[in-house]
This record gives C-alpha cells, structure tokens and sequence, in this order.
C-alpha cells in the first residue's frame, strides 16, 4: 500500500471499509454524484486506484484514477468543502503525477466541468492544456473539457 505524508495531512489508498464514508463525502461535495456501486467496482479494478487524504482521523478528499498503457486517466479530485483551497486539491494531483510519472505513463487526462473555473484553473497551473470538448458530457447537461498533459520531454 503506498501512503504519503505531509503533516498534518496523509495520504492511502481506499479500502472496502472506506466505502460509505467516501460515498458520503461524494454526495455532500457534487451535484450528480458517483453511486456506491462505480466506487465499488473501481475499487475492484486491476488498473484502477482511489487515494484519500486523511486529516487526523477524518477523510477530506480523495482522488480516482486509472491506468491503461502509458496513460493516466484522472476520474475524481475531490476535496471537502470545508478544507478547500489549502493546497489540497494541488496536494492530490502531485501525488497521483508522480505516481503516473514512477508508473511509466506518458500522457494524462481527465474532463472538467465547463463552469469550473477553480478546478481549470488549477488543471492548467500543471501543464494541462484543453484539447477537446464533450457537448453534454454531464448528467445535467454541462458540456467537459478534455484536458491533456505530457508526462515526458521529449
């Protein structure tokens, strides 16, 4: 199990007995939230990790991935309500980057919300860059843009 540490935060991955918490946590932080059921299965899933930030013994955000070949896929950042802009959001994106990076992987990607402008906004002081839009991509209707970043050089 890989773990992080940056007091007074830590980092894990998810757990089975994670699940309701997370699931909790998720409904709270999105308005068309993931159900049990795809936590489940990406917890289940070889090529799949859910990392959560930890303060003290309290979760306050995770983040999704998957990996397929040389590419990460960036599902989730989610960071509490209460605990947002601290870092956090940044803290998770270092981590699973360079565990992405350690992994082999040359490209990542992930989809945002249109409407949102903190989340891009941070996407971008990363090195994402958009190369692409999903018109109606969300269950409400809200169009995605597919950002993109190189992992190499070169």
């Amino acid at each position: 199990m890989t773990s992080f540490t940056s007091e007074p935060f830590f980092l894990r991955a998810m757990q089975a007995d994670d699940l309701a918490a997370v699931a909790e946590m998720e409904r709270r932080c999105h308005a068309t939230p993931w159900s049990d059921r795809l936590f489940r299965e990406e917890l289940i899933c070889d090529h799949a990790a859910i990392d959560l930030l930890w303060h003290a013994d309290r979760r306050v955000g995770y983040v999704c991935c998957r990996q397929i070949c040389d590419e990460l896929h960036i599902l989730k950042v989610t960071v509490e309500h209460a605990f947002r802009r601290r870092g956090l959001g940044r803290m998770l994106l270092d981590h699973v980057l360079q565990r992405a990076c350690a992994a082999g992987c040359r490209r990542v990607f992930l989809e945002v919300r249109t409407g949102n402008t903190g989340a891009i906004a941070l996407y971008s002081s990363f090195g994402f860059e958009t190369v692409g839009r999903r018109k109606g991509y969300y269950p409400d209707g809200e169009d995605a843009l597919v950002m993109e970043r190189s992992l190499t050089n070169g």
